[in-house]
């Protein structure tokens, strides 16, 4: 979708889709937004709830099976098991993603990671063919007048045009780019704290392939789960950087995440977007 800064602001109806890595602001900006009539699709929080809500709970009574005592619960319905997943908190959906390594850290043998992954992907795609419905229940049902989608930091990993061009066609693309200061900080931040991540599987086996040689291992299992997410992690935000600012180019418009980061309010929110449409 595009429109010159005017446009933007008399649109009676806006529809903004947020882009960029996990840790730009999306989320904060979405949060902040919801009080001044701003309705916010977390397609994380849709793929969690609504196409992956099973197997995560699967996952879940898997685990809760190896304990004797809950064992004998469920067995008998005395006891049931529900997710508790919310905008804030997606641990359930990053639990089921999980990293790939060795089980006795926690890890997922590379079959059970990639079926996974697969999983999301697919969740992921269709969480993102339900922004127009969304788009449109927010006004019709809701009584929301703006609609703000807020993509997953695995959004450029989608390959089908067809998804991409149907966001774009429904919402302004806005890319919250990082500057190299930015970018630091979000790899400093996951090497302290490294989380489940989806990898294209091309990605995947390449940087595999190279961590093994680097490492000495010859199988999955043999990996320390957090040393490889600390280790890929550098190299999938380069790869998704250009990802990102392709799709921005060919569908959208780009702001920073430090001016992003400076908003604190819906007007600064517009202004901030009419700026870019200007440039």
């Amino acid at each position: 979708m595009r429109m010159d800064r005017q446009q933007f602001l008399d649109w009676q109806q806006k529809r903004v889709t947020l882009l960029g890595m996990s840790g730009v602001g999306k989320t904060r900006l979405a949060n902040m937004l919801r009080s001044d009539d701003w309705f916010h699709y977390s397609v994380d929080y849709r793929i969690g709830t609504r196409y992956l809500d099973e197997p995560i709970l699967d996952n879940i009574k898997k685990q809760a099976m190896q304990v004797p005592f809950l064992r004998d619960l469920l067995r008998s319905d005395s006891i049931y098991i529900s997710n508790n997943i919310t905008v804030d908190n997606l641990k359930p959906l990053s639990t089921f993603l999980g990293m790939l390594g060795n089980p006795d850290l926690g890890g997922l043998a590379l079959s059970d990671f990639k079926r996974r992954q697969a999983l999301h992907l697919k969740a992921e795609i269709a969480a993102m063919e339900d922004v127009q419905s969304f788009a449109e229940k927010a006004k019709v049902i809701y009584g929301y007048d703006h609609f703000l989608n807020d993509a997953s930091g695995s959004f450029c990993e989608i390959d089908d045009k067809q998804v991409i061009q149907s966001v774009a066609d429904n919402t302004l693309m806005i890319y919250i780019q990082t500057s190299p200061e930015d970018e630091t900080f979000l790899i400093e931040r996951a090497a302290r704290n490294p989380k489940p991540l989806y990898y294209r599987e091309e990605f995947l086996d390449e940087q595999l392939s190279e961590f093994y040689t680097e490492h000495g291992l010859e199988y999955a299992t043999q990996i320390d789960p957090s040393d490889f997410v600390r280790w890929v992690f550098p190299r999938l935000f380069q790869t998704r950087v250009p990802r990102y600012e392709a799709i921005a180019k060919e569908h959208g418009y780009v702001i920073s995440a430090r001016d992003a980061f400076e908003v604190q309010n819906a007007e600064e929110f517009l202004s901030l977007i009419g700026d870019a449409l200007t440039v």
